[in-house]
């Protein structure tokens, strides 16, 4: 990403809590995991990026919490160890093409009543969210995304915190809508807390000072890129999800639970889990009023 060909479009990505509609076809559906397997089993990056140079490898930065046996447990930053991808060939080209994608962002809702079950493994889930973190592009490549996986009790943890927190504020009569949605985040099975190095910000400004007043708008358009990615994948999974913001209320509570480093800023939860029904339908605005071409 550089100034030119960055847009304010996908920074509204991060916003994209809709509300749920019909997923068009099973056939359309299993097709384009079908897809998106294959080539995940080929060329994982492919699926975030269109030019072979930017496919190096790097250590990602991404914790994974799960549930300890007891009231203990250990948070670990995580190796990449994915199997190093494939180069890009033109022959992988000849067999994808932007419907692949296109199918894939249609069958990416919102869900909001979750369960526990998991339809692929936690180290799947992990894969993908590492994978994101390597592929999603960042102005500069200042690569400022960093994310926290929690799982079963951790991510329980994670909704008591916050039903601990918005009970101090929210009056008492209108408590108990907020307390049966605390209990729906935390039927599911996990949280994604999406996070942004405001140290690399602080760097990339220092280093490019005419751009200063940008690096936090370019950091959080390629952190909703990131929640888009894994929102999507998670999807072409068999998974549901939901976006939620309740930062900054539960940044303090999460970041000594989970010693999450003071520079580390939390922008977006995605919580996930076994789908209980099928989406419901997606009012669209005119398309007439929302995209504009010239010179076509």
């Amino acid at each position: 990403m550089r100034p030119h060909i960055v847009t304010s479009a996908v920074f509204s990505l991060s916003r994209l809590s809709t509300t749920s509609a019909t997923i068009t076809t099973t056939t359309t559906f299993n097709r384009t995991t079908t897809a998106l397997k294959t080539l995940a089993a080929t060329c994982p990056q492919r699926l975030f990026t269109s030019s072979a140079s930017q496919c190096q490898p790097v250590k990602p930065q991404f914790k994974t919490i799960a549930a300890a046996s007891s009231s203990s447990f250990t948070a670990t930053t995580s190796k990449h160890i994915l199997t190093p991808s494939a180069p890009y060939s033109t022959n992988m080209a000849s067999s994808l093409n932007a419907t692949t994608i296109l199918e894939l962002s249609k069958i990416r809702r919102t869900h909001y009543v979750l369960n526990k079950e998991l339809s692929v493994s936690k180290e799947r889930i992990q894969e993908i969210v590492k994978e994101a973190i390597l592929q999603v592009p960042s102005s500069f490549n200042s690569q400022s995304n960093r994310i926290v996986v929690l799982f079963g009790a951790e991510h329980d943890k994670f909704w008591d915190f916050t039903s601990e927190v918005l009970k101090t504020i929210v009056p008492a009569d209108a408590w108990q809508h907020t307390a049966d949605r605390m209990a729906m985040f935390k039927a599911a099975a996990g949280t994604v807390l999406f996070y942004e190095d405001q140290d690399v910000v602080n760097k990339m400004q220092a280093q490019y000072p005419l751009y200063s007043d940008k690096f936090p708008i370019w950091a959080l358009q390629s952190d909703a890129m990131a929640q888009f990615v894994i929102w999507t994948a998670l999807t072409a999974e068999g998974l549901g999800a939901n976006l939620q913001h309740y930062n900054p209320l539960v940044d303090n509570k999460v970041a000594a639970e989970w010693k999450i480093p003071d520079n580390w800023k939390l922008n977006a939860q995605l919580v996930f889990g076994g789908r209980t029904s099928e989406a419901g339908p997606k009012d669209q605005q005119p398309i007439e009023e929302r995209f504009k071409v010239f010179g076509a």
